[in-house]
């Protein structure tokens, strides 16, 4: 089941809860040989000035093996990267993974076919650690 995302967005429901599955993407991520930037826990940013907000963490990660090819091609690419993923739980506590497919930002930023390998394997990347993060 997918949740409606804005366009250029991918979804998809985890089997577990938000924690299990932030700590399978971290571990995806590392496996891989890519670098946690950063872990950025937007709830607990709410929570500091009294607000509240279901659990919502984004994980920035990469390395410049992937993404400096894209930057050679178009520099502004560089304001979407690193990579990142939302681990979101949403009103009935259903953790989901969210990223930004790589084919909507070579469209955004104008990258041509010469790209298209680059961003195709983002993409995969960003498949393979989905699925790791989201289990079944």
């Amino acid at each position: 089941m997918n949740v409606p995302v804005p366009d250029g967005l991918v979804s998809t429901r985890s089997v577990d809860g938000f924690d299990a599955t932030v700590g399978r993407l971290i571990a995806a991520i590392g496996a891989k040989g890519l670098t946690l930037f950063a872990d950025i826990d937007h709830a607990r940013g709410a929570a500091e000035v009294g607000l509240q907000l279901r659990p919502t963490r984004v994980l920035i990660f990469g390395n410049a093996r992937g993404g400096t090819p894209l930057m050679q091609a178009r520099q502004t690419v560089g304001v979407d990267l690193p990579l990142k993923a939302l681990v979101w739980e949403d009103a009935s506590a259903v953790a989901w993974v969210t990223y930004e497919d790589p084919a909507a930002l070579a469209r955004r930023h104008g990258l041509g076919t010469a790209s298209e390998p680059t961003v195709h394997a983002l993409a995969a990347v960003l498949r393979a650690l989905t699925q790791a993060a989201v289990g079944g």
